[in-house]
């Protein structure tokens, strides 16, 4: 059975850096940019897949619905 890939969008400009999204995450895929965003904080990133895909997004919108600024959304595959 395929595996279910999900990928996920972070507004930059919207996300303040909480790392709320970093916690919740049940496969460690989201981090936490090293640039910053035009009000200073630095935001929310997606982790690309490795070459085993070994760490990939399932798409289970645990990051977007946790997120206090609504930064975030989930696509499916």
């Amino acid at each position: 059975m395929a595996k279910k890939r999900g990928k996920i969008i972070v507004d930059k400009e919207r996300c303040k850096g909480c790392q709320i999204c970093i916690s919740v995450c049940p496969q460690d895929v989201i981090s936490t940019s090293r640039k910053l965003n035009q009000k200073g904080y630095y935001p929310a990133e997606c982790i690309e897949p490795d070459e085993n895909e070994n760490q990939t997004c399932t798409g289970c919108t645990m990051c977007a619905i946790v997120c206090p600024e609504v930064a975030i959304e989930v696509y499916r595959e």
